[in-house]
């Protein structure tokens, strides 16, 4: 039983050191706007950012709304594929959907997304602050080291030890809102959201528990 573990959690950790080739070459032969990123103009991001995306992540990107999730010092690829897979193309519905977020992207180009992309990853995070110490802790285990009874792998392994994660395509996580966090674990395990990269996520998250996935998103919302 214990190498039937072994060789599941091998796997996994396999599929998520071979996630970043998958995407790139997935990219170039389908000429995803993922694969032509640029940097945008973070001024012309900052005009954007205060007409249309302020009431519900603050001028700044530091959302104080627990349900919206803190921008500021996001990476800038990253936010740039979340709006483009926001929205709908060629008569098929978004990638991820969201119908607020929707909404907000029907006016935008793919230059005012790399712009929006540019302006937040230029903005300073403000340090986040676990609210219960306990629930963190127990967090901490599974991020850190994974879960080697039921297969789950270490968070850091692919959003790095300090939470920073690693661009263009594992998010900054430090000081994020938990109940966010916990939403997203949430859709990534009943599918609502699919726009991972090479399912990675769903793969993750099948293999955790509720209570996991809680530790994990209070530990998160006070890493720095």
């Amino acid at each position: 039983m214990q190498g039937i573990k072994v060789v599941s959690n091998l796997a996994m950790l396999i599929a998520l050191a071979l996630s970043n080739q998958v995407f790139a070459e997935t990219s170039a032969k389908i000429g995803a706007p993922e694969n032509s990123f640029a940097k945008g103009n973070a001024e012309k991001g900052q005009q954007i950012a205060s007409q249309v995306c302020a009431s519900c992540h603050n001028a700044d990107g530091n959302s104080t709304i627990p349900a919206n999730p803190i921008l500021a010092g996001q990476h800038a690829e990253y936010i740039t594929k979340q709006l483009i897979n926001f929205k709908a193309r060629d008569n098929k519905p978004a990638e991820r959907p969201s119908p607020v977020m929707s909404a907000m992207v029907v006016t935008l180009s793919p230059d005012d997304m790399k712009n929006l992309g540019a302006y937040y990853t230029s903005q300073n995070p403000k340090p986040g602050v676990a609210k219960d110490k306990t629930l963190a802790e127990q967090g901490e285990k599974i991020y850190r080291g994974g879960n080697i009874e039921s297969g789950v792998p270490a968070c850091a392994s692919c959003h790095s030890p300090n939470g920073a994660g690693i661009p263009p395509f594992y998010p900054r996580l430090a000081g994020q809102h938990a109940e966010y966090t916990v939403a997203q674990l949430r859709a990534f395990r009943t599918e609502q959201r699919a726009n991972d990269i090479n399912k990675v996520m769903r793969g993750v998250v099948t293999r955790m528990s509720e209570k996991e996935m809680q530790t994990v998103a209070e530990f998160i919302s006070g890493l720095r």
